[in-house]
């Protein structure tokens, strides 16, 4: 993220008149570890589903899956029972878990900068199936 060209505000007319409406994506530059810290600085309460714990999932691509009926298991593959953690909360059918002990906000923050693996990159199956699966999933009405 912190790669991205800039948003260049000198280049377009930031004016507006009474009743336009102007949209601003505060967060746009924000690195995961960067929500975590605001997390931690703010004291902000969380619930349990973005901490560690112990669930039933299945291995597929690298990452680890729910269990459920829209994909899977599929024969060979094995449910097991795993301490993990969602780095993106999403679409069980389109996020993956990782292995992880981080069950309080500070833990989660020492992982992630310890991390190699950007939140995308470690959990996204979507990305995993083809280039243009989120552009499918449009067409197909998920969004």
């Amino acid at each position: 993220p912190r790669r991205q060209r800039p948003e260049l505000w000198n280049l377009y007319n930031g004016r507006h008149a009474p009743g336009e409406h102007v949209r601003v994506f505060p967060l746009s530059n924000w690195t995961e570890l960067d929500v975590w810290q605001y997390i931690a600085r703010e004291d902000i309460a969380l619930p349990q589903i973005y901490f560690a714990h112990e669930r039933e999932v299945f291995e597929r691509d690298g990452m680890w899956l729910t269990a459920g009926e829209w994909g899977g298991p599929k024969d060979g593959e094995h449910v097991e029972k795993r301490q993990v953690r969602y780095r993106t909360v999403g679409d069980m059918s389109c996020t993956g878990a990782v292995d992880s002990d981080a069950d309080t906000i500070d833990k989660v923050i020492t992982e992630i900068a310890a991390s190699r693996l950007t939140e995308r990159g470690a959990t996204r199956a979507d990305d995993k199936l083809s280039e243009a699966a989120m552009e499918d999933r449009k067409r197909e009405g998920y969004f």
